[in-house]
C-alpha cells in the first residue's frame, strides 16, 4: 500500500473516532458505519484485511495495553468466570454455531462448518468494556469481560486451526486436537512466564525513559513472535507478560511510566481506531467473493447464524453463572452474590470485531465454501456491533444494576493516603534525625507541607463545594496552580524571545513545569 493511503485512513479514522466521543454512539459503531458508507466511495483504494498483518502486528499491542490496564487481581479472583468464557465459551460456541451452520447450508460440510463456528466464536470486549466504563457497571462485570477478551483469541486461534486440519484432509483426530490445544494453550502461558521476569528486570535496569519506551514498545511482539516460533499461542504470550509488567509497573522510574502511559494510550487509540474502520471497508471484498451465495438465501443464511451466536452465548453464561455455585458450597462462600441481571449484560456483550474476520481472510482458497465463510464472518460482526452495540447501553439503564460508589471509592482512596501519609510522615523524621539528611527549617517545612497536601487534597473531595464555581477546596487549588504555572511559562518564554536565556535551558524549565502540571492533571483525574 502507498503512504498516502495509509496516512488517510489513520487520520481519518483518528478524527471519527475523535468525533464520537461527543455523541452517544461508541467510538467502534461509528467507525464501523463510516467504513461501510466510505467502502462506496469513488476512487477510495481499496483496504483489505491482511491476516499477516493484523494477527501478528496489530492484536499484540491491542493485547498489551488491554492487559497492562487490567488488574491481576482481580482477574485472579475471578478466573472461573474468566476461564468458563474464553475457553468453555470460545469452544461450545465453534460447535453449536458450526453444526447449526452445518444444518442450514445445503453441501456444508462439518468440518468446514466448524471452521466457520471457530472463526466467529470469539467476541471482541473492547466496545463492551469501554460502554460498562463509561455507564460505571459493577467492576466484577467489567474485569470479566475483560478476561474473556484477554484469552479467547487464543482459544479460537487454536479452534480454528484444529478445525482446517480437518476440513482440507489432514486433520488429527480428537486426540491430536486436545494435544495441539494443550501445545498451544500451555506453551503460550510458558512462554510468557520464562519473559516476563527478565523484561521486567530489564526495565527496571534501564533509567533512560527513551530506551524504556523503545523496548515497551517491542514487548509485544517480542513476546508473540517467541511463542509462535515454538508453535505455542502468542496471544498468551503477551497477555501473561503484560499482566506481571502492569502487577510490576510501580517498580518502574516514575518518568518513564508518565511517558509509557503517553504512549500507549496513543498507540490503542490509533490502532483501535483503524481496526474498526477497516471492518467496515471490507465490504466490497466480502460482496465480490460472494458469487454463487447472492440473494435472498445469503441474507437469510447470515439472519440464522447471527441468531445462532446470540442464542449459544446466552445458552452457555446462564448454565455457566449458576450451575457451579449451586453445585459448589466453596464458590457460593467465595464469590458474591450474583441476579439474573449479570448474566444477561454479559451474554449481550457479545460482540464480535476484527479478530474473527482476519481469522476469516486466512482461511485457505481451496477451503470450499470460503467465501461465504467470508460473508458470514463479516455479517455477524456488523450485526453485533450494531444491534448489541447500540442496544446494550439502554439495556444496562433498564436493568439498574448497582453502580459504582464514586463517594465510597472517594473515601477509601482518602483512608489510603492517610495512611501512607502517616508512614511517609515517620519515615521522613527518621531521616531528617540523621546528620546527613540534615536540611534547612523552611525546606523541611516544605516537605511536610507537600505531605500534608496530598493527605488532605482527598478528603477535601468529600466537602463542601464552593457556592459560586461548585468546586471543591482541591478542585480550586488545582486551578489556581495551573495558572500559577502558565504564568511561569510565560515569563520563560519572554526571556527566551529576549535572549537572556536560551532555548536549551527553556526546554529544561518547561520541563520542570511541564512535570508538575503532569502531576496535577493526575490527580484531577484519579
Amino acid at each position: 500500500m502507498e503512504v498516502l493511503p495509509l496516512v488517510a485512513l489513520v487520520a481519518g479514522s483518528a478524527v471519527v473516532a475523535g468525533a464520537a466521543r461527543r455523541t452517544p454512539v461508541p467510538a467502534p459503531l461509528l467507525l464501523v458505519a463510516v467504513g461501510l458508507i466510505a467502502s462506496y466511495v469513488p476512487g477510495l483504494p481499496a483496504y483489505g484485511l491482511d491476516p499477516h498483518i493484523v494477527l501478528p502486528l496489530l492484536l499484540p499491542p491491542l493485547l498489551h495495553t488491554a492487559a497492562v490496564d487490567s488488574s491481576y487481581l482481580d482477574l485472579r479472583a475471578n478466573i472461573r468466570p474468566v476461564a468458563l468464557l474464553s475457553v468453555g465459551y470460545v469452544l461450545f460456541a465453534t460447535l453449536a454455531v458450526g453444526y447449526a451452520a452445518y444444518l442450514l447450508v445445503p453441501g456444508l460440510s462439518l468440518p468446514v462448518a466448524l471452521v466457520l463456528g471457530a472463526v466467529i466464536a470469539p467476541p471482541d470486549a473492547v466496545a463492551a468494556t469501554a460502554i460498562a466504563r463509561r455507564l460505571g457497571l459493577p467492576n466484577r462485570i467489567t474485569t470479566i469481560l475483560q478476561g474473556e477478551s484477554l484469552v479467547n483469541d487464543a482459544t479460537a486461534i487454536t479452534a480454528y486451526k484444529v478445525a482446517l486440519a480437518a476440513a482440507v484432509g489432514t486433520g488429527v483426530g480428537w486426540a491430536g486436537g486436545i494435544a495441539e490445544f494443550l501445545l498451544a494453550s500451555v506453551g503460550g502461558i510458558g512462554v510468557g512466564l520464562v519473559l516476563m521476569v527478565p523484561i521486567h528486570h530489564l526495565r527496571k535496569r534501564l533509567r533512560e525513559p527513551l530506551l524504556q519506551n523503545t523496548l515497551s514498545l517491542l514487548i509485544p511482539f517480542v513476546a508473540y513472535a517467541a511463542a509462535e516460533r515454538v508453535h505455542a499461542s502468542g496471544v498468551l504470550a503477551v497477555v501473561v507478560v503484560a499482566l506481571y509488567l502492569g502487577h510490576r509497573n510501580w517498580q518502574v522510574d516514575f518518568a518513564t511510566r508518565l511517558q509509557e502511559e503517553a504512549v500507549w494510550k496513543m498507540v490503542a487509540f490509533i490502532l483501535e481506531s483503524v481496526v474498526f474502520a477497516l471492518i467496515g471497508l471490507q465490504l466490497p471484498v466480502v460482496l465480490r467473493g460472494l458469487e454463487e451465495y447472492e440473494g435472498l438465501h445469503a441474507a437469510w443464511y447470515a439472519l440464522i447464524v447471527f441468531l445462532a451466536v446470540v442464542v449459544a452465548r446466552f445458552v452457555w453464561v446462564f448454565p455457566a453463572t449458576f450451575v457451579p455455585r449451586w453445585v459448589s458450597r466453596r464458590i457460593r462462600e467465595r464469590e458474591p452474590e450474583t441476579t439474573w441481571k449479570a448474566p444477561v449484560v454479559v451474554g449481550w456483550a457479545g460482540m464480535r470485531g476484527v479478530v474473527s474476520l482476519a481469522i476469516a481472510f486466512s482461511v485457505p482458497m481451496s477451503v470450499p465454501h470460503r467465501n461465504l465463510i467470508l460473508f458470514l464472518t463479516f455479517t455477524t460482526v456488523i450485526g453485533t456491533l450494531v444491534v448489541q452495540g447500540l442496544t446494550l447501553p439502554p439495556l444496562i439503564r433498564l436493568l439498574r444494576l448497582p453502580r459504582r460508589d464514586p463517594q465510597q471509592e472517594t473515601l477509601a482512596e482518602a483512608q489510603a493516603q492517610n495512611e501512607a501519609s502517616r508512614a511517609a510522615e515517620d519515615r521522613l523524621a527518621e531521616m531528617l534525625a540523621e546528620p546527613e539528611n540534615a536540611l534547612p527549617p523552611p525546606l523541611a517545612e516544605r516537605l511536610r507541607t507537600v505531605m500534608e497536601r496530598r493527605r488532605n487534597a482527598v478528603w477535601e473531595r468529600l466537602g463542601e463545594t464552593n457556592p459560586v464555581t461548585g468546586e471543591s477546596a482541591d478542585d480550586v487549588y488545582r486551578r489556581l496552580a495551573r495558572e500559577m504555572i502558565a504564568a511561569e511559562r510565560e515569563v520563560f518564554v519572554t526571556l527566551r524571545d529576549r535572549r537572556r536565556i536560551d532555548d536549551e535551558m527553556l526546554r529544561g524549565l518547561l520541563r520542570s513545569l511541564d512535570l508538575e502540571e503532569a502531576a496535577a492533571y493526575r490527580e484531577e483525574r484519579a
